[in-house]
């Protein structure tokens, strides 16, 4: 029987290792689709229910509840289909910000279709709270401004993401090393990609042929 799930690589790693920024370019190559959790969050109007319970969970540096999370982000993956903008089965879906708890990673077994997850790696906090705190500034992100909130947020990472790895394929986990320059970063994480992404065509390929 054909997999109907989306075929998916996820980044994977602690708060300001740069997945958004990887992924952000990453989704700019033919053949990937990028799609953060955060940006469909920040993208929902903040006066709708939907958006203002996301918000209070979100400026409080807590995890959003896994039903809201899989719900607005299911719906914001269908309307990119919707029009096109993501063409499954041929594209790649790159996730970052999801699954965030081994909950989520459950209920999306049954819609993603998991090829590799890319973990970006840090071991040295402080910079990465340094780095979120230039990037608020940045970007007016009011989410990432207060550093207590910043410092919730990688509590709860500890607790509640860092175990979604061990729901994975150990063989289907790289990893790579965050605090490298963002160009040498990238480069290591195409040279993880490029090759499954062959793989995923070829296979297309020969269930066409």
């Amino acid at each position: 029987m054909t997999d109907t799930r989306y075929p998916t690589i996820l980044l994977f790693g602690a708060p300001g290792v740069g997945k958004g920024t990887q992924g952000s370019i990453i989704g700019q190559v033919p053949g990937f689709f990028h799609l953060a959790c955060g940006d469909v969050f920040r993208s929902l109007n903040i006066r709708s229910p939907e958006g203002k319970e996301i918000y209070d969970y979100s400026s409080r540096g807590e995890l959003v509840p896994d039903e809201l999370t899989v719900r607005v982000w299911n719906k914001a993956l269908l309307g990119h289909i919707a029009v096109s903008r993501f063409r499954p089965p041929e594209e790649l879906l790159i996730l970052d910000g999801i699954p965030r708890t081994v909950t989520q990673s459950e209920i999306l077994q049954s819609t993603i279709n998991v090829l590799k997850v890319v973990h970006l790696v840090c071991a040295d906090q402080e910079q990465m709270i340094d780095r979120i705190k230039r990037r608020a500034i940045r970007e007016n992100r009011a989410d990432d401004a207060s550093e207590e909130v910043i410092r919730r947020r990688f509590e709860v990472y500890r607790r509640e993401s860092d175990p979604v790895i061990n729901c994975y394929d150990p063989e289907k986990v790289a990893y790579v090393d965050a605090l490298q320059r963002p160009s040498k970063v990238l480069s290591d994480v195409l040279q993880i990609l490029i090759p499954v992404q062959a793989a995923w065509l070829d296979a297309l390929k020969e269930i066409e042929d």
